[in-house]
């Protein structure tokens, strides 16, 4: 997929970028003193929400059209550019009116495609970036499929934001990371610039910068925060917002990770170790391989002596000596589980697919 580098709709931009601005534009005093506090900062784009999905009718559902002229005072003011949450053509219609330099697709909408197919039809032909939220249901497909829509529509300014996934158990943050989603897409689309929003993914100011630096950790190309001249005021998220005096403290203590470097006794080194992990995965492999052997010979005994696939009492055994091995290795039980989870699920279609061949090689043998 062709994707325009970064610095071509970000100029001058380095690498972490840093979107930020309140949830919700609540009145233009408001939205200027913000923009105002964030200047200083360095921020590369401000956001503000203009329109707001909420979950249950009676919430504030943002400030509507009237929104955008005060965006347009504050670009002319202070000359940041302006990126607004769209969620129908309509909306693609009044921002482009409007001037805002920036668009992004909101988790609710990215998880219908026709919604998403409708804003991709009201931006071709145009030339503004668009940045596309994961779906809240953890769907891979699902985001790659609204990215892929956007870009179809002849957009290569593109960008994805992770800001995780929601989940009907309570967990200590608002919406589960799940990092291993936005890791994934990256491996696709390994031009594709990966934002976070650790104030979506956390829901509460205390864990911003936990979430943030893991972000910094992984190699993502910048944040997405909000903030509020007095977030506990705030119409909408008050509890995920942060001041833009209390913005520059956390970005002053986040680190920032290097992606390479010229010290040739160190990469040396690391050559060296990742050469000893190529050897000991290969050798997981063949491990691996033995095992599933061993499996399609169960798989055929069972079938001559017709004994079910499924073996309960045999998993909970597996369950519970190897997370017994793990604890006894220091290794994480949750780690060795899933690994375990998965090859008992290969396993499983090893088995089904033994029987299956015998069952209709009975039956070609007795035609």
């Amino acid at each position: 997929m062709d994707i325009a580098p970064l610095d071509s709709w970000i100029p001058g931009s380095r690498r972490p970028v840093l979107i930020s601005g309140p949830c919700s534009a609540e009145s233009e005093e408001q939205v200027l003193q913000i923009a105002r506090e964030l200047l200083p900062l360095g921020i590369n784009l401000y956001r503000a929400g203009i329109w707001k999905p909420r979950t249950r009718p009676g919430a504030f559902e943002g400030i509507g059209e009237v929104g955008l002229r005060w965006l347009q005072t504050m670009k002319q003011e202070t000359g940041l550019k302006a990126c607004v949450e769209v969620a129908n053509a309509h909306h693609v219609e009044l921002c482009l009116e409007a001037g805002i330099d920036v668009l992004w697709v909101g988790a609710r909408s990215t998880v219908n495609p026709f919604t998403v197919q409708e804003i991709a039809d009201a931006v071709k032909g145009v030339d503004i970036p668009v940045m596309v939220k994961n779906p809240v249901n953890p769907d891979l497909n699902l985001w790659i499929g609204a990215i892929e829509r956007i870009h179809n529509a002849g957009i290569t300014k593109l960008a994805a934001i992770h800001r995780g996934f929601s989940s009907y158990e309570k967990i200590k943050y608002r919406n589960r990371p799940m990092w291993e989603i936005p890791i994934e897409l990256r491996r696709i689309f390994p031009n594709l610039p990966v934002f976070c929003d650790p104030s979506h993914i956390t829901g509460k100011r205390e864990y911003l910068q936990e979430v943030a630096q893991k972000a910094y950790d992984l190699d993502f190309d910048g944040l997405m925060l909000e903030s509020h001249c007095n977030p506990d005021k705030a119409l909408s998220d008050n509890e995920q917002q942060i001041t833009p005096t209390n913005l520059a403290l956390l970005m002053g203590k986040l680190i920032v990770r290097r992606r390479n470097t010229d010290d040739e006794q160190f990469n040396t080194t690391l050559e060296q170790m990742r050469a000893l992990i190529d050897q000991q995965d290969e050798e997981l492999v063949r491990i691996l391989r033995e095992r599933m052997t061993v499996v399609e010979q169960i798989g055929h005994i069972k079938q001559e002596q017709n004994i079910t696939i499924l073996q309960p009492e045999r998993w909970n055994e597996i369950f519970n000596t190897r997370t017994d091995w793990a604890k006894k290795h220091n290794l994480s039980e949750d780690l060795v589980l899933r690994i375990f989870q998965l090859i008992h699920q290969e396993s499983i279609r090893k088995q089904t697919e033994v029987m299956r061949n015998n069952e209709k090689q009975d039956i070609r043998n007795a035609i």
